[in-house]
């Protein structure tokens, strides 16, 4: 069966089939993480990257492939989160610039677009390694080249772009030692290996494996309407700063009941309801219409679903409730976490850390920081997190401390879309961000900081105590599932039964004869009492050494060390 080239159609189900196979093996791309910390989330990064994606192309009207390109580039990078979701926001990025004026792609599109794509990708990460999702992409591109010259079919030539994809995947071990000590493929490669699977599937004619009639799940309506909470809802810091205070949902049988008067047209549909509220989602198909919505007035939403069909699900919470015992409860809300805070240490400048606990927020308020955007390990911000948060700062000049290696591809991400001027810091660590606002000057020009800033990174050792979710070797390093390891500026060192234990082993190693400021931060699972253990360990090292302990309030890690 020869397919002559991909029509919106098409290209709405590749997208719509990539989405559900992403989400559906999130947890098998995450347990492929080399790092056995319990933060392996490049399937969940992927899965929500690609779903945002998905939606903005649900959502669009347009009926040639080049314009639903460009929605698709256009909700990857809005909702990219994490290094793994940038690359892919990249990846179709330059699959958009390739053939966003095609009204279909032919052979010839298809396989210009995969290396578009590819190149892109490179472009975007500043040393770029091969044995991951990277050389996955470049593989694929040169599959669908070799295929190209000899077939115009469309499906022939993705086909050779996916099973180069996988070969490529399972060569990622010879090329990356740590996969191979690990005994792992890449995570992002595998994560793009369902991608492309999912653009073969779909043009061989297998539409089944998509759901019935194209109807979205309840998990998906699900995760989606958690989204809009998460940008609506939790980056408000005040109660009372919540404009619509009913989260309302309705699921509408149409034609059904006895007070329908009316034909469901869907932009009429989702018009009305956008002047009721907002964080709208409407899904619909040709029998039910799923409607979700912040407002003021629920009944005005199930009133006017009624004139359509009947109401087979209803429900309201009350937001402002929800938010108060939010703030009564939890240490760490969902970003962004605090106000912007104007101050005399930031001066006109907007300053953005991205930081997980209620001190540790403090601590970077305390340095300079006016506005926390709430992320880490387990919860990577998105590009339009991150963006949303520069827009709130006011500013004009902001600088951005990710503060953790796999969010500082969406902060750069974010500076290229602000319509400010935005200096990224490459803080890897907590440490490292405090270090970086340490020298800054609010009376310096925005080059002259990010410079000070980004080179005073390298005078601070990081120390960060946390727990293996696995057993595993790296680095010739035996590792056994729930002991505590102690990783010293991203690498293992050592691994002992307790948290404390590890803190103090770790502490050991990273002190030398030029240290003189030891900042420790116990988390939600450390406590005070351990951290002076601590703190007497290192001044039986050396008493005139400086300690500081301060409470973090951070998950995932017991304990974050400093040296300077």
């Amino acid at each position: 069966m020869k397919v002559a080239n991909i029509t919106e159609v098409e290209f709405r189900k590749m997208v719509k089939l990539s989405s559900d196979r992403l989400n559906k093996h999130a947890e098998l791309i995450d347990s492929l993480n080399v790092f056995p910390v319990p933060d392996g989330d490049t399937g969940t990064n992927m899965s929500l990257s690609m779903t945002s994606g998905n939606q903005y192309v649900a959502e669009s009207t347009a009926t040639s492939v080049g314009e639903l390109t460009t929605a698709l580039a256009k909700g990857l990078l809005m909702g990219a989160r994490g290094n793994s979701g940038v690359i892919l926001s990249q990846i179709f990025r330059g699959f958009n610039k390739a053939v966003k004026t095609k009204e279909v792609l032919t052979a010839q599109d298809l396989s210009d677009a995969l290396s578009g794509g590819a190149e892109v990708a490179y472009k975007a990460v500043m040393k770029p390694k091969e044995g991951t999702i990277l050389t996955v992409a470049r593989k694929a591109a040169e599959g669908a080249r070799k295929a190209v010259k000899e077939s115009d079919d469309v499906l022939v030539v993705m086909e050779a772009a996916y099973n180069a994809a996988e070969e490529a995947l399972a060569n990622t071990p010879n090329q990356l030692p740590v996969l191979k000590e690990v005994g792992v493929v890449d995570s992002g490669g595998k994560g793009l290996t369902y991608v492309y699977q999912s653009f073969f599937d779909i043009l061989a004619g297998n539409d089944h494996l998509l759901e019935v009639d194209n109807k979205i799940s309840e998990k998906d309506m699900e995760d989606m309407i958690k989204s809009e909470h998460h940008k609506s809802v939790q980056g408000q810091m005040d109660t009372e700063d919540i404009k619509y205070g009913y989260c309302t949902e309705i699921m509408v049988r149409l034609g059904a009941g006895r007070l329908v008067d009316r034909e469901f047209d869907y932009d009429e549909f989702r018009n009305h309801l956008a002047e009721l509220g907002d964080s709208l989602l409407v899904v619909a198909d040709d029998e039910v219409v799923k409607v979700h919505v912040h407002t003021e007035h629920p009944g005005d939403v199930f009133n006017y679903g009624q004139h359509f069909g009947s109401l087979i699900k209803m429900k309201v919470d009350n937001m402002r409730l929800q938010h108060e015992t939010i703030l009564e409860t939890q240490d760490t809300p969902a970003a962004p976490a605090m106000p912007v805070m104007k101050n005399d240490l930031s001066g006109d400048y907007g300053i953005i850390a991205i930081s997980s606990g209620k001190g540790i927020s403090e601590l970077f308020q305390g340095l300079g920081a006016n506005y926390i955007v709430s992320g880490g390990q387990t919860m990577n911000p998105s590009t339009e997190d991150i963006v949303a948060a520069i827009d709130k700062t006011g500013a004009e000049k902001v600088i951005i401390l990710p503060n953790n290696k796999n969010i500082l591809l969406a902060a750069q991400q974010a500076a290229e879309v602000a319509e400010v001027e935005v200096a990224v810091i490459p803080s890897a660590t907590i440490a490292q961000g405090m270090a970086a606002l340490f020298v800054f000057n609010k009376d310096a020009s925005l080059a002259e900081n990010a410079e000070a800033m980004t080179e005073n990174l390298e005078y601070v050792t990081s120390g960060q105590v946390t727990t293996a979710v696995r057993d595993t070797t790296i680095d010739g390093q035996v590792i056994k599932k729930d002991e505590f390891m102690g990783i010293i500026d991203g690498k293992i060192k050592l691994t002992e039964k307790t948290a404390l234990e590890a803190a103090i082993a770790m502490s050991k190693e990273m002190i030398d004869d030029d240290s003189e400021v030891i900042t420790i931060i116990f988390g939600e699972d450390g406590t005070q009492a351990e951290a002076e253990e601590i703190k007497e360990a290192i001044l039986a090292i050396d008493e005139d050494l400086e300690v500081e302990i301060h409470a973090g309030n951070q998950p995932v890690y017991p304990y974050l060390i400093s040296v300077e």
